[in-house]
């Protein structure tokens, strides 16, 4: 036998492992409400090949390809015990025990890891928590999407209706095609219908009613069956308290804003703050897909090293903001045509980090310039630090970080050489650190953060909605503090 066939038999033998793998994370996911996981990825509603090229990831940022021949006992095992709503990350499992000395079977250091969510520890699945979407654009539809992903046994979040104005004829078609299909992030993984009759999308079993409304003041959402809702406003035409609190109508509890709010309400970028919400807190923000960027490892840098001052340049990608062609617009600059120029604007990212950081002391410029892509984006952060370092230093501290710490989910790590702004696009991480970019001299660091500002910030709306509705489940084994 050759090496290729070699090579040939042991893929083919890892296809069957994996294809193995599927009905066993889907039993999970559904009857359970347990999130399978591997280094933060979602191993839910993936392919075999995915499952594969999610192992093989690993290499990047452990050093080492995970094989699903080490991953699966662990994953039959989960599937023995008594569990409750989680996220299990099998590839933290398997690192874990092979640093472990005790000797115990894969069966029973899988029960003592994830201890907390079996039996009478377990957290026990509730109704689940309405979700109203106001506004249905680019984040809106990337945010449906994710929720429809995530409904599971239907105890977690249950997206129960959008609001949109009136579109004339065939609106609510035209709107579903839009859920349906995305020029930058794909099909829809799924199955959507209509029922114009009755102003509904049913996508995988999910009714969502369509509410036509100009104005928050004209729904009673309880006249749709619709009770204790967050309202998630995609729109940004409000953003400070007063105007966010015209949102709280009969049927909604809280309101969650995906732009960066004004005044005294809180932006949350999760990983880093969330935990500073009050549970009576109704109205909130989840800041800028920038500021979700750049917080994350700027809260490691300083964790690790201090940070004395720092100036951020974000790359961006064109958004429906600019037009398409030179034509009127009320800022500067950004009436020029966005696919044929270079724009510089502004960025109020640097400025919302004192709010999402408070105990960080140092100065944060920013900057912006917008770019002919039509999605993601890289922040560059040049950070002056409290002491001098190496470049293989912050490397390894960032790549433990994506791994192991509380913000692994947050931040992500990258090795190839060759890594292109498209490569990121449905990234599910708040930033991408470029390992090969990073440079460091003295206590001079400059990090290069790729970021997916559709999707990557969208699923971090998603965890502030799950925080603040307690459908945020733990995470086992739980990651190092």
């Amino acid at each position: 036998m050759t090496v290729n066939d070699d090579s040939f038999t042991n893929w083919k033998i890892r296809e069957e492992i994996a294809e193995s793998m599927i009905p066993l994370i889907g039993k999970l996911h559904r009857e359970r409400d347990v999130t399978v996981l591997l280094h933060s990825r979602s191993l839910v509603n993936k392919s075999v090949v995915s499952i594969l090229k999610t192992h093989r990831f690993a290499r990047q940022i452990a050093g080492e390809e995970l094989s699903v021949t080490e991953t699966l006992p662990f994953l039959q095992a989960l599937t023995a015990l008594d569990l409750g709503p989680s996220q299990i990350d099998i590839g933290m499992l398997a690192a874990t025990y092979k640093s472990d000395d005790r000797g115990l079977s894969v069966e029973a250091f899988t029960a003592e890891a994830v201890a907390e969510a079996t039996g009478a520890n377990k957290i026990e699945g509730g109704e689940g928590r309405d979700v109203v979407l106001y506004g249905f654009g680019r984040i809106g539809r990337l945010v449906a999407r994710l929720l429809i992903e995530k409904s599971g046994s239907g105890n977690g979040l249950r997206l129960r209706a959008i609001v949109v104005r009136g579109g004339g004829d065939q609106d609510i078609v035209k709107r579903a095609s839009l859920l349906r299909r995305d020029s930058i992030h794909g099909q829809f993984q799924g199955t959507i219908t209509v029922d114009e009759a009755n102003s509904t999308i049913n996508a995988n079993g999910n009714a969502i009613k369509v509410i036509y409304a100009n104005d928050p003041s004209e729904v009673d959402y309880t006249a749709y069956g619709i009770k204790n809702a967050i309202l998630i406003d995609n729109t940004g035409k409000w953003r400070d308290r007063e105007g966010l609190s015209t949102h709280l109508r009969p049927g909604i509890d809280k309101v969650v804003l995906t732009a960066p709010g004004k005044g005294d309400v809180p932006n949350i970028v999760h990983g880093v703050n969330h935990d500073t919400l009050k549970p009576d807190e109704q109205i909130l923000s989840c800041a800028s897909c920038t500021t979700n960027a750049i917080v994350p490892p700027l809260k490691a840098m300083e964790d690790e090293y201090g940070v004395l001052r720092g100036h951020v340049e974000t790359v961006h990608s064109f958004t429906n903001d600019q037009n398409l062609l030179d034509n009127y617009h009320k800022s500067e600059r950004r009436g020029r045509s966005a696919p044929l120029n270079m724009v510089i604007t502004e960025t109020g990212a640097a400025s919302a980090v004192a709010k999402a950081l408070p105990d960080l002391k140092a100065r944060i410029t920013g900057s912006s310039i917008r770019v002919p892509v039509p999605d993601v984006s890289i922040a560059i952060l040049n950070l002056q630090l409290a002491r001098e370092t190496t470049r293989e230093e912050v490397l390894d501290h960032l790549r433990d970080v994506s791994l192991t710490s509380p913000l692994r989910r947050q931040i992500d790590f990258i090795t190839a050489p060759d890594a292109v702004s498209s490569d990121f696009i449905g990234s599910r991480h708040a930033s991408i650190v470029d390992a090969g970019a990073l440079k460091v001299e003295g206590d001079n660091a400059i990090l290069y953060l790729w970021y997916d500002n559709e999707f990557g910030y969208s699923c971090q709306v998603i965890r502030v909605v799950q925080h603040v509705s307690g459908v945020e489940y733990p995470t086992f084994p739980a990651p190092a503090v």
